[in-house]
């Protein structure tokens, strides 16, 4: 007889990671969409919001989460919170881990017969991990999103300031003209600016609170100018054909890399497998070994072998650039 019960659990975890999207997108509708055509501080700005007031809100979206490190169980996901950018409040991301738990533990209760303290630990899991899970994913997207479009913002930059426009109305044109993730930043900057924020001490602090390394030299470079002088226009020229000679790379060594990243988690995933496998084509199969007092130290050998793996792969092909 097959068992039906690793199959449930995977449909249960995508259906948490669904609804997860789905409460996202209900709360905050197209508002926060990373692909439209104009970027959401223009959005937020054309529905009739004050200038200071947008800015007020998207700082306050901006640097909410890693405000929150000190919680314990939130500290693991204010990181990618903060570069996922995620329009949640702290305390609407925990209450979400709680109501995805719950309905993870509705349908365990309906779809399995396991005793209600696994049922409710491994609902707990699900919440957690499917909200890490999300906000993991949304911070890839994103920051992937904005190392794309920096080197397009650069050189429009370049184009302005050779026209004869300073560099705050060449931040302003990126602003608008650039649509989201870089464009609501850049407008953020260009804001910050014109209340009088001094424009490298901003571009510094989006450097860090992002952990972009290009936006980190785009920061140094106009500190420099701005105390050294020279000709802006030159110097960031010289940086959009650095950073994209940069990200030509890291795709390079992503493509080198792939084939060891995908083997570390081949061999990783394997044992999870085959024992899915097994547990569907025999499922007392382990009965008798179960029993054994050597049972849970075996089980947890393997697992920390298999995290030791991972550990190991990932050190080998994280290729510093």
């Amino acid at each position: 007889m097959i068992s039906a019960e690793p199959i449930i659990y995977i449909v249960i975890f995508i259906a948490v990671l669904a609804l997860v999207q789905g409460v996202y997108l209900v709360i905050f509708g197209k508002s926060i969409s990373m692909d439209g055509k104009v970027n959401r501080r223009l959005d937020m700005l054309d529905k009739g919001g004050n200038r200071e007031q947008v800015l007020d809100q998207l700082r306050k979206e901006m640097t909410q989460h890693m405000k929150s490190q000190s919680i314990p169980i939130y500290s693991m996901l204010a990181s990618k919170a903060q570069k996922a950018n995620i329009a949640f409040t702290p305390g609407q991301l925990m209450l979400l881990m709680v109501v995805v738990s719950f309905f993870a533990f509705i349908l365990l209760t309906l779809q399995t017969e396991v005793n209600v303290a696994i049922r409710a630990l491994v609902a707990i899991c699900m919440g957690i991990g499917g909200v890490y899970t999300w906000v993991s994913g949304k911070a890839k997207k994103r920051m992937n999103m904005i190392g794309e479009q920096l080197p397009e913002a650069v050189e429009l930059m370049v184009r302005s300031l050779r026209v004869g426009h300073p560099f705050s109305s060449a931040v302003s044109i990126v602003a608008r003209e650039v649509p989201d993730p870089l464009g609501t930043e850049m407008g953020m900057i260009s804001d910050e600016a014109a209340y009088g924020r001094d424009m490298g001490e901003t571009l510094k602090a989006m450097a860090e609170r992002l952990d972009i390394q290009d936006l980190r030299f785009l920061a140094v470079a106009v500190t420099i100018q701005q105390t050294s002088g020279g000709n802006l226009a030159e110097i960031l020229d010289g940086l959009a054909k650095v950073i994209r000679a940069r990200f030509r790379l890291f795709r390079r060594v992503d493509a080198i890399t792939a084939e060891a990243k995908w083997s570390g988690k081949l061999l990783s995933g394997f044992p999870f497998l085959a024992l899915v496998g097994i547990n569907m084509v025999k499922p007392d199969y382990f009965d008798e070994v179960m029993e054994s007092s050597y049972f849970i130290p075996a089980c947890l050998i393997v697992g920390a072998f298999l995290v030791l793996n991972l550990i190991v792969m990932r050190a080998l092909v994280d290729i510093k650039v």
